[in-house]
C-alpha cells in the first residue's frame, strides 16, 4: 500500500500538472460519478491528507468549489502525461479517471473512494483522521496522546491506524519498529517513549518526500534501502540474525528477534 510520503508525491505532480488550468474534459469510470463532468472548472491545487488525494476545484462563475477525493490503497496510480503521449503505466481497462487541460493530461488508475464532495464538506472524508505526519497539522504531542488511548493494541497495529497519525504504512511500522527496537505485538501500554517513536516516523517519512524511491537507512542502493522490510531470511545489518515475516492482523510484519526482542 502506498505510504504517506508517495501519496505526498503524487499529490505534488498532479500539482504541476493541473493546477491553475482550465478542465477541458473529464472521464470518471465509476458508476457513482458516470455523469459527473468538470468541463471548464479551473484545477486550484492539488493536496494530500494521510493516504487521501484531494483535488480542489472551482467553477467558472466561482461560486461553487468541488473536491475530487481519490485514495490509492493497495495499486491505485494517478499518472500525468502531456496531451497526445501515449499513457503507458497500467492498462486502458484499470483507468477509472481521466482529467485533460491544455497542457496536461491525468490518468487515474484503479483508483479508489473516488467522490466528488463540496470542499467545504472535505471533514466528511477525512475528518476521522489524524495528525498527518507531512501535513501542517502535524502534532507530534496529539499523535502521541492517541496512540495511548489504545493501550492493549499492539503497536504494530496502532501505528497502522489512520486515526492515531495519518500517513504510516507497512514498510514505515516495520522499520520505526525496528530501529526503536520494539517488538512488534508489544502492547501499546508497554511501549518506551511513545513521543519518540512518533517523532522517528515523521522524520523518516519527511526524509522521502520528493523521491519515490523510499529509503530508510540513508542508501538509495536497490537492495540497500530498507533494515527489515522486504527481507525476509536475510541476515539483520545489525545483529546478524535472519529477519523473519509473519502475518499480523491481516497485514504483513517483518522484524528482527534478536534486536526486537
Amino acid at each position: 500500500m502506498p505510504e504517506g510520503d508517495t501519496v505526498w508525491n503524487t499529490a505534488r505532480a498532479l500539482h504541476r500538472a493541473l493546477a491553475g488550468g482550465r478542465l477541458t474534459a473529464t472521464d470518471f469510470r465509476v458508476p457513482q460519478l458516470a455523469t459527473a463532468d468538470l468541463s471548464g472548472w479551473t484545477v486550484l491545487e492539488s493536496a494530500s491528507r494521510g493516504k487521501h488525494l484531494l483535488l480542489r476545484t472551482r467553477d467558472p462563475e466561482g461560486g461553487r468549489h468541488l473536491t475530487l477525493h481519490s485514495h490509492l490503497r493497495m495499486d491505485g496510480a494517478w499518472r500525468a502525461y502531456t496531451p497526445g503521449a501515449r499513457w503507458a503505466a497500467r492498462p486502458a481497462h484499470l483507468i477509472r479517471a481521466v482529467l485533460r487541460t491544455a497542457d496536461a493530461v491525468a490518468v487515474g488508475y484503479h483508483i479508489h473512494e473516488l467522490a466528488l464532495v463540496p470542499t467545504e464538506d472535505e471533514k466528511s472524508l477525512v475528518g476521522h483522521l489524524g495528525p498527518d505526519l507531512l501535513g501542517a497539522d502535524w502534532d507530534p504531542a496529539e499523535a502521541a496522546r492517541r496512540l495511548a488511548a489504545h493501550p492493549d493494541t499492539a503497536i504494530a497495529e496502532a501505528l497502522l491506524d489512520q486515526r492515531n497519525l495519518a500517513g504510516i504504512g507497512n514498510l514505515y511500522k516495520c522499520e520505526v519498529l525496528f530501529l526503536r527496537g520494539v517488538d512488534p505485538w508489544t502492547l501499546v501500554r508497554d511501549v518506551p517513549d511513545l513521543p519518540a517513536m512518533v517523532a522517528l516516523a515523521q522524520k523518516l517519512l519527511a526524509a522521502n518526500r520528493g523521491r519515490w524511491t523510499q529509503s530508510t537507512t540513508g542508501s538509495l542502493r536497490r537492495t540497500e534501502t530498507t533494515y527489515v522490510y522486504g527481507r525476509r531470511a536475510q541476515p539483520c545489518r545489525r545483529c546478524g540474525t535472519p529477519i523473519r515475516k509473519v502475518e499480523q492482523a491481516d497485514r504483513v510484519t517483518y522484524w528482527c528477534p534478536g534486536c526486537q526482542s
